[in-house]
């Protein structure tokens, strides 16, 4: 995989912290995980699993879950970490625009209910490669979903730090689905007050990484911008989550 200025080998160290802050915020991440937990269903891929932000979420949940990463060092954290769950259908090092992605994971194909990933496509040059290779994971009638970083106008120091490619739009997103396949069943912003951090973190004051102590105030209230997502009809936010089904054809 070839990402913003390196490769999967190097240290992610900017993304490594990035975890680890995020890591702490345990209301944030379970407000994430009960946003798109209504959407999957049956046998579970996670794509980019990380240190396990989320995924503990779904396996303190009872969901059938694989988990995987590029990097050996995060899929063996994640066996470390999640092995005591018997609902954990395996660990994966997983590189979803290997060029020789068929011959390498065909095993996997055709085999998950749902997949889906947060926050990594914007790390990937061949969004659409990354996209034709998800939808050969799924099954028939599987589901994918996708979450991504929102507004080219946000693009910061956060964003050139963490290698990103791109931001979207729920119109820029769903075109890269539509191109590759698939049929949209929704598409919404999420996390409305979290443009107000990253713009006042990221693009004035131009940090390399996202504060600690501003990642903890805004866990506390998470509870409050819950409900002004909900009063704005997911109308605008730090991300944009689509979920889309393969056509059938």
């Amino acid at each position: 995989m070839t990402y913003k200025n390196f490769t999967y080998q190097e240290k992610d160290i900017r993304g490594e912290k990035t975890l680890d802050v995020i890591s702490k915020a345990d209301k944030f991440n379970f407000w994430m995980f009960n946003t798109i937990l209504p959407y999957t269903k049956g046998e579970i891929l996670e794509i980019g699993s990380g240190i396990g932000n989320i995924s503990l979420f779904f396996l303190e949940n009872g969901s059938k879950i694989a988990l995987s990463d590029i990097r050996n060092n995060y899929c063996q954290n994640l066996e470390t970490n999640f092995n005591k769950y018997s609902n954990l259908n395996s660990v994966i090092q997983l590189d979803i625009v290997d060029k020789e992605f068929d011959k390498k994971y065909s095993q996997y194909f055709n085999k998950f209910d749902s997949v889906f990933s947060l926050n990594v496509m914007e790390h990937i040059e061949n969004e659409q490669e990354a996209i034709t290779n998800c939808k050969k994971l799924l099954k028939h009638n599987g589901v994918l979903i996708t979450l991504v970083p929102a507004y080219k106008t946000l693009y910061c120091k956060f964003d050139e730090e963490l290698k990103h490619f791109r931001r979207y739009t729920k119109k820029s997103l769903k075109n890269v689905l539509i191109k590759e396949g698939f049929a949209i069943t929704r598409s919404f912003y999420f996390n409305t007050i979290g443009i107000i951090g990253w713009f006042i973190s990221g693009k004035i004051l131009r940090k390399k990484t996202i504060p600690e102590n501003q990642m903890k105030f805004y866990n506390k209230l998470v509870p409050l911008f819950k409900i002004i997502d909900k009063l704005l009809f997911n109308s605008m936010g730090l991300s944009v989550i689509c979920i889309a089904k393969p056509n059938k054809n």
